[in-house]
């Protein structure tokens, strides 16, 4: 059922969805490692496609920047096309020295200074983590490619210009890395009963302040990606 952000049809999408926030890593994705791969939805350009990896029907659509606009296409993808399954891959800044440009990173948790939660009216602050199944499918998905993956918390940030530069303010508190749609594709998730996780690839380090050019960011990330479409077969088997 189209939607003012989604022109595919019912059934255009698979029960498992990528999700970069960037259009041209979804294009990318999509033309590396699908077979036939077919856009289903190209709204204000955000790319959505589906194909096939390794015989399981994948899709991989954009989510724009930050929580509100990964809010919007979760939620839909969610009740309006049956997806079950959507796991973020994008990028993070690291809040520990030890994380290398390009290394991977899963969020169990996302701490938040959104207020996207609010809306369900909770009486009090809710803790938005992963899908735990999810979660595995990728830990074991990176074991196998000999992938090193930490898990941990991840902090997703309202704010990418901070005037209060709260960021490193988390990093004491043990968290690996600032994004900004972790928190808010997991509360959709739970919201909906859908599972969701976020893997994401390392783009700068706060710390050593490092950092990769916008094309690298574009056109790099493969472990990331590939650990999600392997996380996305093994889904498939356990349904």
């Amino acid at each position: 059922m189209p939607t003012p952000h989604n022109n595919a049809a019912k059934g255009d999408f698979a029960k498992t969805v990528l999700m970069p926030g960037d259009p041209l890593r979804a294009k990318f994705i999509a033309e590396t490692f699908l077979t036939e791969p077919k856009l289903v939805n190209n709204v204000r350009g955000v790319q959505g496609y589906t194909g096939t990896y390794k015989g399981v029907p994948v899709s991989v659509m954009a989510s724009g920047m930050g929580i509100p606009s990964i809010g919007i296409y979760s939620y839909e993808l969610y009740t309006q096309y049956d997806v079950e399954n959507i796991i973020r891959v994008g990028s993070a800044g690291a809040m520990r020295a030890d994380l290398e440009l390009g290394s991977v990173v899963a969020g169990q948790g996302a701490c938040t200074n959104s207020n996207f939660a609010d809306q369900y009216e909770l009486g009090g602050s809710f803790a938005p983590i992963c899908d735990f199944d999810l979660l595995m499918a990728a830990v074991d998905s990176a074991k196998e490619l000999g992938v090193k993956m930490p898990v941990g918390n991840l902090y997703s940030s309202d704010t990418f210009y901070d005037a209060a530069l709260r960021n490193m303010r988390y990093a004491k508190m043990g968290v690996m890395a600032v994004e900004m749609e972790a928190a808010g594709l997991y509360c959709t998730a739970a919201y909906t009963g859908k599972r969701a996780l976020a893997i994401c690839s390392i783009s700068d380090n706060l710390i050593t302040g490092e950092e990769l050019t916008p094309e690298e960011r574009q056109t790099t990330f493969t472990n990331m990606m590939k650990i999600a479409l392997e996380a996305a077969v093994k889904m498939a088997a356990r349904e």
